[in-house]
């Protein structure tokens, strides 16, 4: 099995919406249900990847961090048996852990396209890790540099791309390696019963979203340009930061795609059931 859709076709579908005015919209979903919903919806791009699945069994993405799984696996087999199926016509994009040192990360590419995946982004990425572990990780070869080389990859066997991207360096790599798609991270999101206390403000995203697409205007002005994270919640917190930087093209959605909506849902139908009085019998 391949992917419904190679990389031009995804491609032209996110410029068609994009040159109609209309916001892209990208959710990231850990269940079939979501996925399947997602694109019931309108989502144009459903991804899935380990932190969606952890978000999913009510743990913080940043569980997808931690050496608790296989990412790459996790991912695989989610798309494998769920996510591709569930998705239906709505292109499916599978998030990798790049600089996995325990796998030939080109073959595993050609194993998500065989499952039927249209294409990969860098998720879980270094690009969120700073500081003394982030260098440890670039000079003991599982840098950012691993996560270009494997979307480089993907691009030139023929699949969609997208990156998670934090500075200009690194957009402008991966737009070098041929990503269609670069994808603006204000790192773990904010809100319902388990996002960050503590996240990028408003200014300070918008501050790195013109960092970035600053450096892209001169040769890669054309790319998907999308954003994700921080204390972006709704749909009305993304309309508001569009006035600030209306540059960005949509959304990627990942605690708003899934998380948030059940745990508004969940509580109000258990709290509508349980107000149904039982009849006086005898």
């Amino acid at each position: 099995m391949a992917g419904k859709y190679n990389r031009e076709q995804v491609v032209a579908r996110l410029r068609a919406e994009r040159d109609a005015g209309r916001a892209i919209y990208d959710a990231l979903c850990g269940t079939g249900i979501t996925a399947k919903m997602a694109a019931l919806g309108g989502a144009d791009l459903i991804t899935t990847f380990n932190i969606a699945h952890y978000r999913m069994q009510g743990l913080s993405s940043m569980a997808g961090y931690l050496p608790i799984g296989d990412a790459n696996a996790i991912t695989l087999e989610l798309g494998e048996r769920y996510i591709v199926n569930a998705a239906g016509d709505c292109p499916v994009v599978a998030g990798v852990l790049g600089v996995d040192p325990t796998r030939d990360m080109h073959w595993h590419v050609d194993k998500l396209a065989d499952v039927g995946f249209d294409g990969i982004m860098n998720c879980p990425t270094v690009a969120l890790i700073d500081g003394k572990l982030r260098s440890d990780f670039e000079e003991t070869g599982m840098g950012y540099e691993r996560e270009v080389d494997v979307l480089g990859y993907a691009s030139q066997r023929g699949m969609f791309t997208k990156a998670f991207c934090t500075t200009p360096d690194e957009a402008l790599a991966m737009a070098e390696a041929g990503v269609d798609n670069i994808i603006v991270h204000y790192g773990n999101s904010s809100g319902g019963t388990i996002g960050s206390d503590t996240v990028m403000d408003e200014d300070h995203a918008v501050g790195r979203t013109v960092s970035v697409l600053d450096a892209l205007a001169a040769k890669h002005g054309d790319l998907i340009f999308t954003c994700h994270g921080g204390a972006i919640e709704t749909p009305e917190d993304f309309a508001a930061f569009l006035v600030k930087e209306p540059r960005l093209h949509g959304y990627v959605g990942g605690s708003s795609a899934e998380r948030f909506p059940i745990e508004k849902s969940v509580p109000k139908a258990t709290r509508s059931f349980k107000a149904v009085p039982l009849p006086k019998t005898g």
